[in-house]
């Protein structure tokens, strides 16, 4: 017997068996198509995806379904491009922890899909369909610290890539309209491979004092944390240029004092750097 997906409230944990209580949908994919209850389940997966997901402000421009060559605009992807006028209800969940599924809550599709370019499952570049959606109650329940796990989960996987691939990986990522979450306060999503790279380039060394980090993580590597020159809250970007790799000392320094000349110095430290990382 089904479970009433209205009884759902955002911020609710549920496996995948359960998942499919609630909304009679297949227990596989990304995206699935229920008849039975007139829904859509959209899935935001964080941990393990070839779809390249990206909340810019406080929407999320969804990845349409398909692993391998270009993307049609058939089956789910349109089923979701016509939400709008089919009235078929879309809801969101998201997946920071492996097998197990956060309900966001319905959204709407606010915008025209489009196309973008994105690599397959064979790494082979191809066109799939993004959708803009937002959540109809943007006051999500996300635990932040769940967030900041699988960013750090992240950041260790590209510890092992090489430079070239996690410039790659950082150019792809990189935002001028940063994205979102709403929580008791603004949550920023920022990319966790131009995270990983402003500490690989600063070599265990602070970029604004230029001493060595104080200290050693758990795992043996000189301990930096990283700052956005211009502070996302004030317009920064999540790009390389503007990401930089600092001891604890000099962040609480640029946090509380933050000098025109600091920022200037950081600023064409990052610029030299950027420049020949990329140009080499």
């Amino acid at each position: 017997m089904l479970k009433n997906f209205n009884d759902l409230i955002p911020g609710t944990v549920l496996d995948n068996g359960q998942l499919c209580e609630y909304f009679g949908c297949s227990p596989q994919g990304g995206m699935r198509r229920s008849l039975k209850t007139n829904t859509l389940v959209i899935i935001s997966n964080h941990v393990e995806s070839i779809y390249e997901d990206k909340w810019i402000g406080d929407e999320l421009h969804y990845t349409g379904m398909g692993q391998v060559g270009d993307q049609e605009l058939k089956s789910q992807n349109k089923t979701l491009a016509e939400s709008h006028i089919n009235g078929v209800s879309v809801h969101l969940f998201e997946v920071f922890v492996d097998k197990q599924y956060i309900y966001q809550g319905p959204v709407n599709l606010i915008n025209a899909p489009y196309r973008k370019v994105q690599p397959d499952a064979n790494k082979q570049n191809r066109m799939v369909w993004i959708f803009p959606v937002k959540l109809l109650d943007s006051r999500t329940s996300l635990n932040i610290e769940t967030v900041n796990i699988a960013s750090q989960k992240k950041q260790r996987k590209y510890k092992k890539k090489s430079t070239e691939q996690l410039l790659l990986e950082a150019q792809a990522t990189a935002q001028i309209d940063v994205g979102y979450r709403h929580t008791q306060t603004k949550y920023y999503i920022r990319s966790d491979a131009i995270a990983q790279l402003a500490k690989r380039m600063a070599n265990g060394v602070c970029q604004l004092c230029e001493q060595p980090a104080p200290f050693k993580d758990q795992n043996g590597e000189p301990y930096l944390e990283t700052h956005h020159i211009e502070w996302l809250a004030h317009g920064g970007s999540d790009t390389i240029e503007n990401t930089v790799a600092l001891c604890p000392n000099c962040h609480k320094k640029m946090h509380i004092i933050d000098t025109e000349d600091d920022k200037l110095k950081l600023r064409e430290k990052m610029g030299i750097l950027s420049a020949t990382l990329i140009n080499n």
